[in-house]
This record gives C-alpha cells, sequence and structure tokens, in this order.
C-alpha cells in the first residue's frame, strides 16, 4: 500500500485528538468554579457546594429535592426556585414556562441554573420533607396493553407520609444506550394509608426513556430509588360535588384520593368519577368502582367509549369524555349545587375539560388538577 494514501487519515486522527485534548482541558479550566456556597432562606441552612452542575442537581446531590416532574430536561416548569443572587437575564428555556410575575420576581428555573458563584435562594419549607426511598419491586402487572401497574415495597426509610394525590419522582438506572441516570415524575396509586409501599401507573409513551424501561427491563425483586412526596394536588375540605375526570394513567392520584376518602370515612360527600377510554381494552379497575357505587350510595362511576368496537358489546356512556361530562351536567347534575372539578390527564384533555366545567358554571377557583407534563 502506497504510504501516502495514510498521511491524510493519520494527520487527521491527530488533529481530531490534539483538539479534543484543548478541548478537555479548557473546559476544566473554564468551569472549575470551585467551591461555592449556597445560602437558603436568609441563611437558614448554607451548603458549600462544588460549582459547575445545575442547581436543580447540586441540591439534590445535599438532599434538598426540589419537584421535576421531567428529571430535569426543561420543559415542565416545576423546578422552581428565587434567586436573590443577581445572575443574569433569565434564558431563552427558562421565559416560556414562567409567569411575567415570576420573571419580574427573579424565579428561576433550577434546572437551567448552572452553579458558578455564591448564591442566595429561597426554598419553600415544605419541600425539605422530600426524601429518597430505596424501594423494591414487589409486583409490576399489565392492567391494559399500555398500562402497567407497579407496586415498590419501601426498605430504607420504610414508611412514607404523603397526601392523596400527590407525585413521586421514580430514578432510572442507566440501561442499554442511556448512559445517564433520569428522573420521571408519576402519580402515586397507593393510598396515604399503605404506608410501606407505594403504587404506580405507568403508561408506556414509544421511545420514553422511564416507561421503555419500566416496560421492558424492570422486574419482581429488583431495587428502585424513588424521590417523594411532591406534588399540590389533593382533596380540598368543602361539600362540594367532586366531578372527577380522567383517563388512562391519569386514574392514580384520583384512585388515591377515592380511596382515601373511603378509608377515613370521608363519604358524605356525592362524587361523580367520568373516565375516558378509546375502547373496552383501555379500561380497567371497573369492577372495582362499580363495587364502590354499591357500598356508597353517593359515587356514580360513569366510564365512556370514545372508539368502542364491535365486539365490545358496549352498552355504557360512548363519545369523548368532555362530551359526556358536558351531557350529565346539563342533564343529571343539578346545576344549583356548588361543585367542584379534579383533573388528571394530558394537557390537552385538562384543558378541554376546563372548558366544559367553566361553560356549565363553575369558576376556575374551584377547578384543580395534575397536569401531565
Amino acid at each position: 500500500m502506497n504510504p501516502e494514501f495514510l498521511i491524510g487519515p493519520v494527520t487527521v486522527s491527530i488533529i481530531s485528538t490534539l483538539l479534543a485534548l484543548v478541548i478537555s482541558l479548557i473546559d476544566k479550566i473554564v468551569n472549575n468554579y470551585g467551591s461555592v456556597t449556597l445560602s437558603i432562606n436568609n441563611g437558614k441552612k448554607k451548603l458549600d457546594v462544588k460549582g459547575g452542575m445545575s442547581l436543580l442537581s447540586t441540591l439534590a446531590d445535599n438532599k434538598i429535592f426540589l419537584p421535576s416532574a421531567c428529571g430535569g430536561k426543561g420543559t415542565c416548569g416545576t423546578c422552581k426556585v428565587k434567586v436573590r443572587t443577581d445572575i443574569g437575564p433569565h434564558l431563552p428555556t427558562e421565559t416560556p414556562l414562567l409567569e411575567p410575575g415570576e420573571i419580574k420576581e427573579n424565579i428561576r428555573l433550577s434546572c437551567q441554573v448552572k452553579v458558578k458563584k455564591d448564591l442566595s435562594l429561597e426554598i419553600p419549607e415544605d419541600l425539605f420533607a422530600i426524601q429518597q426511598f430505596k424501594t423494591k419491586v414487589i409486583s409490576i402487572n399489565d392492567v391494559t396493553h399500555d398500562i402497567k401497574e407497579l407496586y415498590l415495597e419501601l426498605i430504607d426509610p420504610d414508611s412514607i407520609s404523603f397526601t392523596a394525590g400527590q407525585y413521586a419522582q421514580i430514578v432510572i438506572p442507566p440501561y442499554d444506550k442511556i448512559t445517564d441516570i433520569n428522573q420521571r415524575a408519576y402519580s402515586m396509586l397507593s393510598t396515604p394509608g399503605d404506608t410501606g409501599r407505594l403504587g404506580f401507573l405507568i403508561r408506556l409513551v414509544p421511545g420514553g426513556i422511564a416507561t421503555t424501561y419500566i416496560h421492558t427491563k424492570l422486574k419482581k425483586g429488583d431495587n428502585m430509588d424513588v424521590i417523594a412526596p411532591v406534588g399540590e394536588f389533593k382533596l380540598h375540605d368543602s361539600d362540594s360535588v367532586m366531578l372527577c375526570i380522567a383517563g388512562g394513567s391519569g386514574m392514580a392520584p384520583l384512585y388515591s384520593i377515592i380511596y382515601d376518602m373511603v378509608d377515613k370515612k370521608k363519604t358524605n360527600r356525592e362524587v361523580w368519577y367520568f373516565f375516558g377510554a378509546r375502547n373496552l381494552k383501555e379500561l380497567f379497575y371497573t369492577e372495582r368502582f362499580q363495587k364502590l357505587e354499591e357500598e356508597w350510595p353517593q359515587f356514580h362511576f360513569v366510564p365512556a367509549l370514545s372508539e368502542p368496537l364491535p365486539e365490545d358489546n358496549w352498552q355504557g356512556e360512548t363519545g369523548l369524555i368532555t362530551e359526556v361530562l358536558d351531557s350529565y351536567l346539563k342533564n343529571r347534575i343539578p346545576s344549583t349545587v356548588k361543585k367542584e372539578g379534579y383533573l388528571c390527564g394530558s394537557p390537552g384533555m385538562i384543558d378541554a375539560c376546563i372548558k366544559v366545567l367553566t361553560k356549565n358554571g363553575i369558576t376556575e377557583e374551584d377547578i384543580f388538577y395534575d397536569k401531565f407534563a
């Protein structure tokens, strides 16, 4: 082989290697922020940390867990924190997820803020109650063709206190070509009275890092880390008629709220639970709620199929869940009674339900929701 043919590729290889070394060296020099101090809530808590990571990750490494439904990807807008230190203008990745008033108050997305110098922060005190739990998978079963019911047994700590409707962040380890640790938020299916375990409904999202792992890799006996409890979705103390609306894995927080009411014998309220699916194979827990209807006269379960199959022989409500909800509000549920809405699902589903509820006289102040990111 003619040596001249090797000169080009070898030269390119040497230059590429040298460039990689130079970039690595510059990165270490430029991004070496050394030790910095985080002063939290006017100095009530101080942390000496290594600079260079995101504020979200830095706090998590020090056992302060901010809500992060998207796992720090900058898409959910839940990891907000007030930064009292001047760290420059808001980034383009932050502004779409912040209200104008929040920007004025220098509220930042902690996943988008890099710790480069001493910072003064304000963090709500109740977030300090969030912990990281070690758990073991005790069951993982299919409830539909694309939703798994997952139950985890708490190991350390071995019990948890939470409010029905809250969620947890499940930590997903590296697998296959996924080299980083990831976190994703899932509403808790279990009730607060079941302090030794946590339940979830995990719907498979094509290409989803967390759902792919849970659906294809996770098995009974595996260990998992969970960060909880997180979120403000909960039952409000009133006598209003409850209008609960969900579909798919949005079942989880409403299941927890409803069965927590049963556990605590708070069954004096009237509850209408509207659950939407396309066809019969997407319905689940139906027998449980039908049994609950028999035991709790003021509880009404209304499943609806938008695209029932001929073989379903469906005799129940048909149409989009918003259409069924609208019909019941006009024809079945008295307009004179005060009502509250409890919604769980995708942003599109939540927005559509809010329009139906407000059109039927329910104020937005009486509508509470868990909008899945």
